[in-house]
């Protein structure tokens, strides 16, 4: 036996050793295969940034030795590719297909781009693949349910479109399913989950699903992240969520969701992370989330949640550190238990109804590093404990209305305080010198209280200052110097990009240490401020100045010279100094970033610099109220992009040139009390955009011209105390815009027009001139009706007449034939037209040119409803049906983009506060829109109307219509739209009185997760915000501005564009001014009834209007109230007005 034994041994040794060979053989094989899919993955990669598959992905060493490539120890295949964060570009070759073994692939973080080939699908180990952060597009391939053992599928952040193939959801393995930040769309099945038993994540955020949140979640019993934020999911949040037993992280916010938050969110016990922010959500805040006990961050901003504050929030939340529920409804006191939720470390109830003093209790925070409470109604003195906590990095206050001083050793508590905002509200007293030991401070607001006394040098300690506003307070000099010396100290704060210190009483020179500030310094605001002397020639050293505004002060002497080094400035404001004199410099025109130029109401001489006319970025000069003389530059009629030129009141002299006319999209040209002689160029009439336009008290001659009846944006025109001679031209009716007209004391004869804006227009005038004739009202002779040449006239007519009445007697046998013939067909169409009961407009198919002309009378004067930058609006009638049609001027330059901007915004957005778009004509060239009619017009007519008067309640209600229909752009949409263009004009009243905004032809829809962009495209000036004239900057928060300036002209019937406000006089200043104590000056007098019992009251609440619009016009966007604020605060105003009034 032994011996047989021995035999078979070397057998058996020898047959394993053979089969040893031959898989080592074939597994050298095999590799080559996995060796050659690589190398050909590596010929399809473009670029390699690092130098990574060029140097290490050679045939010289073995493939399981490469860089990103693991083999598998048995059978020395491999097994895992991982090239990620290698800066690769290039496309993904069907090669890889080949890699039999592999079971994870990671080519994340690349620049790999095209679609996924289909030869993946062959690699049925695959259990995890991420192509993260790279460019593919397409569809997501269908092919990944034929992965059997997928269980991580990570596609985000790239490119892919359409919605999500149904077989995805049928990977029974799969755990986690990321596809976040694409652009994949469609809805969720509703049994999403009934195949996918072991998902752990799904993640489908920044997408365009919309829909319902299927009702079937709750059956992913092990899904612990659920992220379905920035999308467009509508309806409820489903009550089957409380399911998921595990859940950890529920991101929801950024959809359009409504309703309550169901109380069943309350059973997610294991929950850590719950963001619904910027939905519609609504109600109080169900009592059952404070069985989260697990809770670490609950962020509901954004919503219309209404209710107290829940009381006892903390009591069983030990954990929760970030608290967010700004931007809501809540309303009543902050609890003082909110004291005891010690993990908190950021604590934000920002732009709620809060009312009621802060509880001392909240600086037992010990933990927070963020306290934002701005735009609420917080009373009394701030809590001394809140300035004790030592953690704290950010505390907002602004906007309420706080009362009492600081604490003398404010800045010994707060070592790492960063931000501290107290502005908008009563704070009086002096700044604590120790608010410097608060070093880290990097932006401070302090501006509009009633701070007093020196203006704190202390504020040099802070060296890490970036921002700094004290707008608006008592701050005075140091009397031991004439000069501001707190500029000494402020060059200590190497990093000030921003400084304001407008409106405080100072008193001083600027010293020439201002040249010594930061050299990122970028905007200086001392408007008003009582500053004295010259302005210091080593102001030219503050090289990174973008605006530099120092108007309406008591400056003296030459501008430096040296501001011409100021290379980044975009805006410098000189205005009503008085007393700066000598020449412009010609070191202006190597500003160019320039656009806005202001040097008015001073002493300037001289000669405007031809130069000014190479800045093409300027928008608005002002150089009115000086003693310049000579020509006006022909540069300046170059400047293709200028908004504003004033060079009112000056001696200059010369004639205009028909390059006047290439100033197209301004809207303001002063040119009034000069020497201007000649006669007005007929190209004025190219001027389509331009509102306000004066000429008066010059020496101009000649007629005025026809063309002018084209600038159909007039609003104000002024040729008085001229010599012009001839008509007034018929042309002029038709400026609908036109409110303020001024021919007087020149020439003119003939009669004066009838009809449109000149039916309102009074005898003054027309006063003063040779031969004008026209309706007794206007205390002028009627003009003639039969003088001789009337007479021959008439007989050419009737002569005329007599030949059209033959010709047609004999066209008439022979039309007489074909109208019977055709009139029985006519007939059947008409009743078939008649029955179907559908105009043109009102159906679905887009109407046609045909039907639009015969509505509107072939567009005719007599329906002509308002002209605006882009087109004009007809009155249209089909039949019973009454529409207005609005028409695109398409030789406008941006008339196109209009048009598309309206039918994008207007066909997606519904809202009862919106202008309904009905139907739309469009060819190449013809573009119009059908619109619902608004009877009523709109509310700039009934505010600048003598005939319209619309009492206090109805102005309140139409503004919070306007409100609403704001709300609703900004929230309520699932990427937020502004309108960029709001003003009275472009709110229309239907025959309820119920306002619709209008006009979307500037609109911009940001894109998710957006909250700026920038545009060329300007908005109407008076109501424009800074940011957005300026920069191009848009947001919503310029429609905040745009909605603060509409308050404050609807109360006062007062157009920001009224020739009582200069340069240095805005609309919000003159309010700013008189609030709160001087309403009865500002408050449009229909408003007030003399003797009225509940007069105190109605004007305490008109207060409280101008409040809200001042804050909404605030110069820095951050500061601008949130509309749904405005709008809560409104309402609330309106019910207390309406108790007074019944009252």
């Amino acid at each position: 036996m032994k011996r047989k034994i021995n035999f078979l041994f070397p057998l058996v040794v020898s047959v394993i050793w053979h089969h040893l060979l031959i898989l080592s053989a074939t597994a050298e094989v095999n590799l080559k295969t996995d060796e050659a899919a690589l190398l050909a993955s590596k010929s399809y990669v473009t670029s390699d940034t690092y130098n990574i598959l060029t140097s290490n992905w050679t045939s010289t060493t073995s493939v399981c030795n490469w860089i990103g490539v693991t083999c598998g120890s048995r059978h020395q295949r491999i097994i895992t590719l991982d090239i990620s964060n290698m800066g690769l570009i290039g496309t993904i070759p069907p090669h890889l297909g080949n890699l039999s073994f592999l079971v994870s692939l990671d080519i994340s973080s690349n620049g790999f781009q095209g679609i996924l080939p289909r030869e993946l699908a062959n690699l049925h180990r695959l259990e995890f693949i991420n192509v993260t952060s790279n460019k593919f597009t397409g569809d997501i391939p269908s092919w990944f349910s034929l992965l059997p053992e997928l269980q991580h599928l990570h596609l985000a952040f790239n490119s892919f479109t359409g919605s999500v193939p149904l077989s995805l959801y049928n990977i029974s393995s799969l755990q986690r399913l990321v596809l976040t930040k694409n652009s994949l769309s469609g809805n969720l099945p509703v049994d999403i989950c009934l195949n996918l038993p072991e998902l752990m994540v799904l993640a489908l955020s920044d997408n365009e699903f919309d829909g319902q949140i299927p009702l079937g979640i709750d059956k992913c019993s092990k899904l612990q992240i659920l992220s379905l934020s920035f999308n467009k999911f509508s309806g409820l949040i489903p009550k089957q969520i409380g399911n998921l037993n595990v859940l950890s992280i529920l991101y929801l916010g950024c959809n359009d969701l409504k309703g309550e938050i169901p109380e069943e969110i309350g059973n997610l016990r294991n929950l850590e992370i719950l963001d619904a922010q910027n939905c519609s959500l609504s109600g109080p805040l169900p009592s059952s989330i404070s069985n989260i006990t697990s809770l670490q961050s609950l962020n509901l901003y954004g919503n219309n949640l209404s209710g107290t504050l829940p009381r006892y929030i903390c009591l069983n939340m030990p954990d929760l550190r970030a608290f967010d529920l700004g931007n809501n409804l809540f309303s009543g006191n902050i609890p003082k238990e909110f004291g005891n939720c010690t993990s908190l470390t950021d604590l934000f109830l920002r732009e709620n109804n809060l009312t009621g003093e802060l509880p001392r209790e909240i600086g037992n925070l010990f933990n927070l590093g963020r306290l934002d409470l701005h735009y609420n109604f917080l009373t009394g003195p701030i809590p001394s404990t809140i300035f004790n906590m030592s953690n704290i990095r950010g505390i907002s206050f602004l906007g309420n209305f706080f009362t009492g001083s600081l604490p003398s050793d404010i800045g010994l508590g707060l070592p790492n305080l960063e931000e501290l905002y107290l502005g908008y509200n009563n704070l009086t007293g002096a700044i604590p010198n120790s608010l410097s030991n608060a070093s880290n401070i990097f932006r401070l607001g302090i501006g509009y209280n009633d701070f007093s006394g020196h203006f704190p040098r202390s504020f040099g300690n802070l060296r890490c200052l970036e921002y700094l506003n004290v707008n608006g307070n008592h701050f005075t000099r140091e009397p031991s110097s004439p000069g501001l010396i707190f500029f000494d100290s402020l060059t200590n704060c190497r990093h000030l990009r921003k400084l304001w210190i407008g409106y405080n009483p100072l008193n001083g020179n600027l010293p020439a240490s201002i040249g010594n500030l930061s050299s990122s310094l970028d905007y200086i605001y001392a408007v008003n401020s009582e500053i004295r002397g010259y302005i210091p020639s080593e102001i030219g050293n503050l090289s990174g100045l973008s605006f530099l505004l120092l108007q309406g002060n008591y400056l003296s002497g030459f501008i430096p010279r040296t501001i011409g080094n100021l290379k980044n400035l975009q805006a410098l404001n000189l205005y009503d100094n008085k007393m700066i004199s000598g020449p412009i410099p010609e070191e202006l025109c190597n500003l160019k970033k320039l656009g806005f130029l202001s040097l008015g109401n001073n002493e300037l001489c001289c000669s405007i610099p031809a130069c000014l006319g190479n800045i093409t970025s300027l928008r608005y000069i002002y150089l009115g109220s000086n003693k310049l003389t000579f020509s006006i530059p022909p540069s300046l009629w170059n400047l293709n992009d200028l908004l504003h030129l004033d060079v009112s009141s000056n001696s200059l002299k010369s004639s205009l040139p028909p390059e006047i006319g290439n100033l197209k999209v301004a809207t303001l040209l002063n040119i009034s009390k000069n020497q201007i002689s000649g006669s007005i160029p007929s190209t004025i009439g190219g001027m389509q955009n331009m509102a306000e336009l004066s000429f008066a008290e010059n020496r101009l001659e000649g007629p005025i011209p026809e063309s002018m009846g084209n600038m159909i944006a007039l609003e104000s025109l002024d040729l008085s105390h001229n010599k012009l001679s001839g008509g007034i031209p018929k042309s002029l009716v038709a400026l609908s815009h036109l409110n303020y007209l001024n021919v007087s004391n020149n020439r003119l004869s003939g009669e004066i027009p009838i009809g449109g804006p000149f039916v309102n227009f009074s005898y003054d005038s027309f006063l003063s001139n040779e031969a004008l004739c026209g309706a007794a009202r206007l205390q002028i002779p009627a003009c003639r009706s039969n003088s001789p040449s009337r007479k021959r006239k008439k007989m050419v007519l009737l002569i005329v007449l007599i030949l059209l009445v033959a010709s047609s007697v004999i066209m008439l046998s022979v039309m007489l034939t074909i109208f019977l013939v055709i009139r029985s067909r006519k007939r059947k169409t008409n009743i078939a037209t008649h029955q179907a009961d559908a105009s043109p407009a009102t159906v679905h198919g887009r109407v046609s040119y045909h039907d639009l002309q015969q509505a509107t009378d072939r567009f005719s004067t007599s329906n002509l409803l308002g002209s605006g930058s882009y087109g004009s609006v007809y009155k249209a009638t089909f039949g019973s049906t009454i529409v207005a049609v609005k028409v695109f001027n398409l030789q406008t330059e941006g008339a196109f983009k209009s048009f598309d901007t309206e039918c994008e915004v207007l066909r997606n957005l519904r809202h009862r506060n919106l202008t309904k778009v009905i139907n739309s004509c469009s060819s190449i060239d013809f573009k119009a829109l059908v619109l619902e009619y608004m009877p009523k017009g709109s509310l700039d007519d009934w505010l600048h109307s003598e005939t319209c008067s619309l009492d206090i309640m109805k102005r309140v209600d139409i503004m919070i219509d306007v409100g609403s229909a704001l709300d609703y752009l900004h929230q309520g949409y699932f990427v937020p739209v502004v309108h960029c263009d709001l003003k009275p004009s472009n709110v229309l009243l239907n025959e309820e009185m119920v306002a619709h905004v209008s006009d979307f032809g500037l609109a911009k829809l940001l894109g998710v997760g957006e909250s700026i962009v920038q545009t060329k495209t300007l908005a109407t000036i008076g109501y424009i915000a800074p940011e957005f004239g300026l920069e191009g900057l848009v947001s919503t928060r310029c429609d905040i501005y745009s909605y603060g300036v509409m308050l404050m002209e609807t109360f006062t019937r007062k157009k920001p564009t009224d020739g009582m406000f200069a340069e240095n006089l805005s609309l919000r200043e003159w309010i700013r001014q008189s609030w709160p104590h001087g309403m009865d000056e500002i408050i449009d007098p229909e408003l007030m009834i003399p003797g009225e019992k509940n007069k105190t009251g109605k004007v305490q609440f008109l207060s409280s209007i101008m409040e809200l619009a001042l804050r909404c016009t605030s110069d820095l966007p951050e500061e601008r109230m949130n509309i749904k604020h405005v709008l809560a605060q409104l309402k609330n105003v309106r019910t207390m007005l309406e108790n007074v009034i019944n009252h």
